[in-house]
């Protein structure tokens, strides 16, 4: 069993919808060079360049190398949040305990604290293969995977993710708008005041947070209203443009980017 930070579908899935990770305990320690480095080695060296936020050095110990390497600075500013959400998971201390290797695969043992989702201490396997006699982390068919989409991986994942949140933010927007509604004579309320009020969090109205500019327009009589949102970058944030009214019909399409009418 692979650790769900190293599953690629976990990581497809993580960067749209940020990701639940497990809390691992890691331990600052330089490991030898690549060529000796023992698998307990370059899963210390992957978190220590993590926590430094040193993303593609830490990707380079993973199966992840062809999707960070030919990355431009802008896309990897695409990612960053995404990436930085991550390494904020990373504790500053990390215990090994234990390690098995058997032929090209190993898997690495690390504690997992007491925590919300892990009521009780837990040791967590990591997987890692040797590749042209270098350990990294992964299995050999999420390298398949990886190695096929290359540097599409993560920003076709991007994409995918943030078209699923922002879905989810639709739909918790209705439920949110109709409790307003109940409690003030059948009003609606614009972005700025569920911000304001604490209903919705402010990075919904952040696109740099978001990947995508979140739109809420009220009608004068605040009775009706429509919610919109459109990539910060088309093709790069998001492909899809979203419209959504009070009554919850929602429209998804492919509108290179342009806000999407309620007549399309």
């Amino acid at each position: 069993m692979t650790h769900p930070f190293f599953s690629s579908k976990s990581f497809r899935r993580t960067i749209l919808s940020a990701l639940v990770l497990s809390t691992l305990c890691l331990s600052v320690t330089f490991g030898a060079p690549q060529a000796q480095r023992g698998p307990s080695d370059v899963v210390r060296e992957f978190y220590k360049a993590m926590r430094e936020r040193r993303f593609k050095a830490a990707f380079a110990l993973t199966i992840y190398k062809p999707a960070v390497e030919g990355l431009s600075d802008e896309e990897m500013e695409d990612l960053r949040p995404t990436f930085e959400q991550k390494a904020a998971q990373v504790p500053a201390e990390v215990e090994i305990t234990g390690e098995q290797i058997s032929k090209n695969i190993a898997t690495v043992f690390v504690k997992v604290p007491v925590a919300e989702s892990t009521p009780q201490v837990t040791s967590e396997p990591i997987n890692l293969i040797n590749s042209n006699g270098v350990w990294i982390i992964g299995t050999e068919a999420d390298q398949a995977d990886v190695k096929k989409a290359g540097r599409r991986f993560f920003l076709d994942a991007l994409i995918e993710g943030n078209h699923s949140d922002i879905e989810e933010l639709l739909k918790r927007l209705l439920a949110v708008q109709i409790a307003y509604n109940l409690q003030h004579n059948g009003m609606f309320a614009d972005l700025a005041t569920l911000v304001k009020d604490g209903l919705v969090l402010p990075e919904v109205a952040d696109p740099k947070s978001l990947g995508y500019i979140f739109h809420v327009e009220v009608s004068k009589d605040r009775k009706t209203y429509v919610a919109s949102a459109e990539p910060t970058r088309y093709g790069r944030t998001g492909k899809l443009s979203f419209w959504m009214d009070q009554t919850g019909a929602m429209k998804r399409l492919d509108n290179g980017g342009k806000p999407v009418s309620a007549s399309q």
